[in-house]
């Protein structure tokens, strides 16, 4: 039997008769793998090696992105499929399996989602595996639910109840009774929608089985499906709508280019920390050759070296974040920034921001915006934390257009802090809000469980009075909390909270999603204090210009 040489390194060669241990499939003939690797263009697709979470060797699809050169070594900078683009970067021939390429299509321009031509090269077409199916993510096919309630007549439930209707927290929302039999809009397979007023009432459960209302078989009716909570994130019918022009930071996917869709800042030095960006970001193009971009910690200016900034920090006087400090308490502060009034300081934001958002777009007119940034002092200043930002006035009820919490300080409670300080300034105006969508998926992590946290900690603290279960409505959820309604209605379906029984819609607290819910508030240590909040809204829409 003829040797074989493995493309991998350190792989070596493997005796006669032994095994294949080799990282990835062998190639017969090195000369070919060669000649091969000379072919490798922009939109070829084939599977490359990297190492998982678990510190085990895979080898998923790829999408070849660029080729470049250097000192006679090609470089290749690929998308795994089915990845989030923060994983992209350049690998070498060596983790290629040049066996299994896919050249691309032959068309110089590929449709997008929206039917605009693309400007990247085409790319094969793909299947959709079956294991999406099976890992429970959402496909973009509408599915039609049907339900129908063997009730009495006098007591059938219709879901959207008249304003003003009370609620019962147990949580059952009380519906109308109507003597004739409508249409039921689900969310779930399981779970009707309540309407926004109608009473709940909330049972509290030891963990056994719950009691479900089955069906009546054969006697089924279509209704709309509203779709999955991951759906509810974008627009209701599922195609994304074009970016606003009054201020939105939304992205519009049809204009990514082979540009943007690759990182262009290698390294980011900002304070103590060396931050590795996850995106593309329009920083100056003659900084994207830099190994390291140095970044003023407190005014976020950019230079080329560290003696440019060392220069840069003798003449720097900042030592926070311009504008107004509005909450203090130990060594947390906010600021509110101005847009219009700080330009250059929320132009910088903007840019370092980009280099961990991929679903926003970066407009430099900040004018229309507020930026909300969050520090930790020590002796040297105030250390920037993270940040969101809002538009001055948004006819969507939107609370937050932008958020992000840096990466060295990510999984430490502050992005929930930054949430709860979204929603206490939200109460302070009197009003609902909402993210903008799409959320990115640590952002739809976060919100999740902040929404989870605060309607739990509600109905737990709901009290029955002469022994009849306590009701509350949707809207009274939501004004307490100021989380919009839609959010209130999702997260309860997301919990798993509704259940239909006897003509009421009941929210069900089980031992598990109690217990669930205290030992995560237990490790909840950071909270908005709203007595340290020193914050007067103001009316933007009495004012002729920003």
């Amino acid at each position: 039997m003829a040797e074989v040489v493995s493309p991998v390194p350190g792989a070596g060669r493997r005796e006669p008769g032994e095994v294949g241990r080799a990282l990835g499939p062998p190639v017969a003939d090195p000369g070919a793998a060669l000649s091969l690797q000379g072919e490798i263009i922009e939109g070829c697709r084939l599977p490359v090696l990297r190492r998982n979470q678990d510190n085990e060797d895979e080898w998923p699809l790829a999408e070849i992105l660029s080729v470049k050169d250097i000192s006679g070594r090609k470089l290749f900078y690929v998308h795994y499929i089915d990845f989030n683009k923060r994983l992209d970067e350049w690998v070498t021939h060596e983790r290629l399996d040049l066996k299994k390429i896919q050249f691309p299509k032959k068309e110089a321009k590929t449709p997008t989602k929206n039917g605009l031509p693309g400007s990247r090269p085409g790319s094969p077409e793909r299947e959709v595996p079956a294991s999406a199916q099976a890992s429970g993510k959402t496909l973009p096919i509408p599915v039609q639910i049907t339900l129908r309630f063997n009730l009495p007549k006098e007591r059938e439930a219709i879901p959207g109840g008249e304003p003003d209707q009370p609620l019962s927290s147990s949580s059952c929302l009380q519906p109308n009774h109507r003597s004739t039999k409508r249409k039921v809009e689900v969310v779930s397979p399981a779970t009707p929608v309540p309407s926004e007023t109608a009473p709940a009432s909330v049972f509290p459960q030891n963990g056994s089985a719950r009691r479900a209302v089955a069906a009546q078989p054969g006697r089924k009716r279509k209704s709309n499906c509203l779709g999955t909570d991951e759906d509810s994130q974008d627009s209701s019918d599922g195609i994304p709508s074009a970016p606003r022009m009054t201020g939105s930071l939304v992205s519009d996917r049809s204009h990514d280019d082979i540009v943007t869709r690759m990182k262009n800042i290698e390294c980011i030095e900002l304070g103590r920390h060396r931050l590795k960006p996850w995106y593309f970001s329009p920083y100056p193009q003659e900084l994207t050759t830099l190994p390291v971009l140095y970044l003023c910690e407190f005014c976020l200016k950019y230079g080329r070296s560290l003696k440019c900034l060392q220069r840069h920090l003798t003449k720097c006087d900042l030592r926070h974040p311009p504008g107004n400090e509005i909450y203090r308490k130990g060594t947390i502060s906010f600021f509110e920034i101005d847009g219009r009034k700080n330009k250059s300081y929320s132009q910088n934001l903007c840019l370092l921001a980009k280099c961990f958002l991929d679903h926003k777009t970066l407009y430099y007119d900040t004018d229309p915006f507020l930026f909300y940034v969050m520090t930790e002092y020590d002796c040297k200043g105030f250390h920037i934390v993270g940040y969101f930002s809002k538009e001055k006035e948004s006819t969507e009820d939107y609370n937050v257009a932008c958020i992000l919490t840096l990466p060295p300080y990510q999984r430490r409670g502050y992005g929930k802090l930054l949430i709860e300080f979204s929603y206490e300034l939200s109460k302070v105006e009197g009003k609902t809000g909402t993210p903008e969508k799409p959320l990115s998926d640590l952002g739809l992590l976060s919100y999740r469980s902040y929404w989870s946290q605060t309607i739990l900690e509600i109905l737990m603290g709901l009290k029955s009075e002469s022994g009849e279960r306590p009701q509350i409505t949707i809207n009274e959820i939501s004004e307490i909390t100021s989380i919009k309604k839609e959010d209130v209605i999702s997260t309860l379906q997301y919990l798993n909270l509704i259940n239909y029984y006897k003509g009421q819609y009941i929210l069900t607290l089980s031992e598990d999603i109690v217990d669930g819910h205290e030992r995560a508030m237990l490790k909840r240590l950071l909270r908005i204090d709203s007595k340290c909040l020193h914050f007067t809204p103001k009316d933007w829409s009495k004012r002729g210009k920003w």
